[in-house]
């Protein structure tokens, strides 16, 4: 077995298709200043290619994936018409008499290399936009057509060092039974197109091979545990087998329990809301039985696009989304960038440090008129539903107080219009760093409701990016300290009479379930895709013994003890009734 990084969860079973690692290699050409004009027609006329084959993968890829992920190739056309890129192959041309193709290579190992160097993800994302738009301009101005084709005769595992958008969109998703890369991060392009499709997907093998995969390479991917076994034998085939029929008909038997009410044994009622990025999620939201939306993240609406959207933009996607809910809760969380996300229109400064930086609730304030924009809107759109707001990132009561003050004026401003809005709004806040969480019991008295965003709690408790393979094992949500502060938060909500939900990834996480009935959390907001897997858990669950588990973990030394405890419960069932 290699163990590597889970991108996009599923089993898949199948002989591998490899994708050589290709580069472009040509000579050096030189041109006569007479065949200027020429290349630079000849530049144009690749760009434009480039942009109708991009254009028609965007309409093909929306059908498989959805449009908002067909944005991806947004990004892309938005790269053939970025000035800088151009201005620099057009540079090279023009006074160094080069050919085009060997202009625009140049620049693309330039662009790479420079993106490459910088510790940051969306950056590091930004070089293989870059490569894959590169080399597709390259193709068009060399006239070469030729390309590694997968069997369309029998499903395969595709396997190469790193993939793009564009290759992963020309591929028949009804042969695709899973993709293996060397590179990626699981926060890229190709892994959010992957989980879209849901299509298994393993990354993060770089030095974990003994020996290259080859074509027909027997494989098991697990994209949840991120392992990955080349030419197993017959006894681990047969349980990959046996564990992929189970989950499928486990899967589909959960449909079953959509319109049932998120009770435990002893009736005690948890709301089950879900995590959004679109309004286009919302279908899917209502079919899985959710009780609401915990979380919508804004920040998707300002990605991927040349300026700020404007107030009505975003109030017609709010209130799309309230009236869709038809009267069920909808948290709309204000805008979260910085860190690993950035606005392409919106230049930060360079970081040594951007997740303990300028960013979230830090940008709002200090950039009102972004804020204000974005809080008229939400306003606006509460006279339509269940809307409720919340901020970001948020360390101190000042930061609260500040919010607060900015909220009244934006009603001031809409009643002096004559706009409707919900004059009682309700307003909280995420909890995510550490400081937050200590002073919980005064942000608490403060606002209408809390929720913990342990992503990052987890990341700032421990001191550990989660994202750098180093030291990614050190990222353990079941820590004792992450514990202990998580029943300080939910005691010091309690004590001031709001309701405190979570809406991070262990929120979903099926082993924490007891865990937060223990802590007697109300509400968990999660992903759509595993909203029905926690409630199938849920039903099955009897909050007084999770509550006396708890207090057995509150006293464990270590992670492994909390682990072994957790897992003990669900072996034995003691937690769960009726089997």
């Amino acid at each position: 077995m290699i163990r590597g990084i889970g991108a996009s969860s599923g089993i898949a079973m199948g002989q591998a298709f490899v994708i050589p690692t290709w580069e472009w290699d040509f000579p050096e050409k030189m041109i006569d200043v007479t065949d200027l004009s020429y290349e630079f027609e000849r530049l144009y006329d690749g760009i434009r290619s480039s942009k109708d084959e991009l254009e028609i993968i965007k309409q093909e890829i929306k059908d498989v994936v959805g449009q908002d992920q067909a944005y991806i190739f947004d990004a892309h056309l938005a790269i053939l018409e970025d000035p800088i890129f151009m201005n620099e192959i057009q540079g090279i041309i023009e006074l160094q008499y080069k050919a085009a193709e060997v202009a625009v290579k140049e620049v693309i190992d330039k662009f790479v290399d420079m993106f490459n160097l910088i510790d940051d993800e969306y950056m590091k994302e930004r070089a293989l936009d870059i490569k894959d738009v590169g080399n597709r301009l390259l193709k068009h101005l060399l006239g070469d057509t030729s390309s590694t084709v997968p069997p369309i005769d029998h499903p395969y595992i595709l396997v190469a060092k790193e993939l793009t958008p564009s290759q992963l969109a020309h591929l028949d998703p009804a042969n695709v039974l899973g993709l293996l890369t060397i590179l990626g991060g699981t926060h890229s392009h190709v892994s959010i197109m992957a989980r879209a499709m849901s299509v298994p997907y393993v990354l993060g093998l770089e030095g974990k091979l003994l020996r290259p995969i080859q074509n027909g390479d027997f494989l098991i991917i697990d994209g949840q545990e991120g392992t990955l076994y080349i030419n197993p034998d017959k006894i681990t085939i047969e349980r990959y087998q046996a564990r992929k029929k189970n989950w499928l008909e486990f899967k589909e038997s959960l449909q079953e329990i959509a319109d049932v009410a998120p009770v435990t044994l002893d009736k005690s009622y948890v709301n089950l809301h879900a995590n959004i990025n679109s309004v286009l999620e919302i279908d899917q939201v209502l079919r899985n039985g959710a009780s609401g939306v915990g979380l919508f993240r804004t920040e998707y609406l300002y990605m991927d696009r040349d300026s700020l959207p404007s107030e009505d933009e975003q109030y017609e996607v709010y209130r799309h989304a309230a009236r869709q809910l038809k009267g069920r809760p909808i948290v709309i969380r204000t805008l979260d960038i910085g860190g690993d996300k950035k606005l392409d229109y919106l230049p930060l400064a360079k970081e040594d440090n951007p997740f303990l930086g300028y960013r979230a609730i830090r940008i709002s304030l200090d950039r009102k008129d972004l804020f204000m924009t974005q809080l008229r809107a939400i306003l606006r759109a509460s006279h339509y539903g269940n809307v409720k707001i919340m901020y970001p990132m948020v360390t101190s009561l000042d930061e609260v107080r500040q919010a607060k003050a900015l909220l009244e004026k934006a009603k001031a401003e809409l009643h002096a219009q004559g706009l409707p809005y919900n004059a009682n709004i309700e307003v909280g806040l995420t909890i995510e760093v550490p400081a937050a969480a200590l002073i919980a019991d005064v942000l608490a008295s403060e606002v209408n409701f809390m929720s913990i965003g342990t992503n990052d709690l987890v990341q700032y408790v421990l001191a550990v990016d989660r994202m750098n393979e180093n030291i990614a094992h050190l990222y353990n949500p079941y820590h004792p300290a992450v514990i202990r502060l998580l029943k300080h938060v939910i005691d010091s909500a309690k004590s001031v009479g709001i309701p405190v939900g979570v809406c991070g990834e262990m929120a979903g996480d099926i082993r924490a379930l007891p865990i937060w009935l223990g802590l007697g959390i109300e509400e968990l907001s999660i992903s759509v895709q595993t909203l029905l897997q926690v409630k199938h858990r849920l039903l099955s669950s009897d909050a007084k013994k999770c509550k006396q588990l708890v207090n057995e973990i509150l006293v464990c030394k270590t992670s492994d003890e909390i682990i072994e405890l957790l897992a003990q419960t669900e072996q034995t069932e003691s937690i769960v009734g009726g089997n």
